[in-house]
């Protein structure tokens, strides 16, 4: 289990089309006369990408988008928005006042690409959610339930995005829904591979540009690369490096107090170390808090014996900043050369690998 968010973000830049100028027609049943409609993302301009005014219930805008990109259709008096995947077609669009984000769009492949993946990942991600919402809230989970029924729509979902780079590899909508399961902690060499298969143009746009510099970064901390040595003080307030451990196998643990899934795999880590501790391995905990007393205290109540660190910076500690880290627990385990030789292994799979190299 993992504590993340999921952020969506709505500013893009993709693939210019052929056509080189959109035209959208309207229709919003009761919609006031004299009604300014507009086209607009905020990220990109302070100005509308296009503006009309309404005339019983319809309107019409015309404009030139540069390369596809997420606008949200807003007009004045209310707070409803309804988003379009821009691109240079020509649109119609039908809905009501009274539901504005539910209006159907009509005549924008990009947006029809946008629409399924609206449709079929949203569910999934409200789902995975709720899961972590009641894992979070220290609800119980008898059998593991909760942690499978986790997985399999982690599964889910990774199997829906390669449907979906393999279906649409030329879609301007494809390095967006990309990007987005990047926030589910996807390995990056799975992010490369599917970046691999987009066309030129796509890779060339905002997001698969996005995309490349995700890629180079997500590399930072992989199985193979050097550690990255960092100093922070332990609980006692001396510094303590991570290359201070060379000669050992080292598991590098990224947790804090306030994270449920991190609490709930401490048991995990506490086994590993107590089975390991005198056949040259240790832990180094790198605490994401952002108060002193809640960190000792999640120490001493788990049991973790081992070394310490944390500069209470919370998301903003410099370690994780370091290691590119987004999600908790995640950890590294690092050879007595300071090489990273495994990544995010937990339970089971850790003392497997712990007993392979150790025993």
């Amino acid at each position: 289990m993992k504590c993340f968010v999921l952020i969506l973000a709505l500013s893009a830049s993709f693939v210019a089309q052929a056509q080189k100028s959109f035209t959208i027609n309207g229709n919003i049943k009761g919609l006031p006369d004299n009604t300014k409609v507009e086209l607009r993302n905020d990220d990109l301009s302070t100005t509308p990408l296009a503006t009309g005014v309404s005339k019983s219930g319809n309107f019409e805008m015309k404009g030139t988008v540069e390369d596809p990109n997420i606008y949200l259709l807003t007009y004045t008096g209310n707070q409803q928005r309804l988003a379009i995947f821009m691109d240079n077609s020509k649109i119609s669009i039908k809905g009501s006042v009274d539901s504005l984000n539910k209006s159907k769009v009509i005549g924008s492949a990009s947006h029809d690409q946008f629409t399924k993946f609206n449709n079929e990942f949203n569910p999934l991600f409200d789902k995975l959610s709720k899961i972590v919402k009641h894992i979070n809230e220290g609800k119980p989970d008898p059998g593991g339930n909760m942690r499978k029924d986790y997985d399999k729509t982690i599964l889910t979902l990774q199997q829906k995005t390669d449907q979906f780079v393999a279906q649409y590899p030329a879609s301007p909508v494809t390095p967006f829904v990309i990007l987005v399961m990047t926030q589910l902690n996807t390995e990056i060499g799975v992010t490369e591979r599917r970046y691999n298969a987009l066309v030129p143009e796509a890779q060339q746009a905002y997001y698969g540009k996005m995309l490349d510099k995700t890629i180079i970064e997500g590399k930072i901390g992989t199985v193979g690369s050097e550690a990255i040595d960092f100093v922070q003080n332990d609980t006692t307030g001396k510094p303590v490096s991570l290359a201070s451990f060379r000669g050992k196998y080292v598991l590098l643990d990224f947790w804090a107090s306030w994270c449920r899934p991190c609490r709930m795999e401490n048991p995990n880590v506490v086994n590993a170390y107590n089975q390991f501790k005198d056949k040259n391995f240790t832990v180094l905990g790198v605490s994401l808090d952002r108060a002193r007393e809640p960190w000792l205290k999640a120490i001493k109540d788990d049991g973790l014996l081992w070394t310490q660190v944390s500069d209470l910076k919370f998301w903003n500690n410099e370690a994780a900043v370091k290691y590119k880290i987004e999600v908790i627990p995640q950890n590294f385990l690092v050879d007595p050369n300071g090489k990273i030789i495994a990544k995010n292994i937990r339970g089971e799979e850790l003392l497997r690998t712990l007993k392979t190299l150790l025993n």
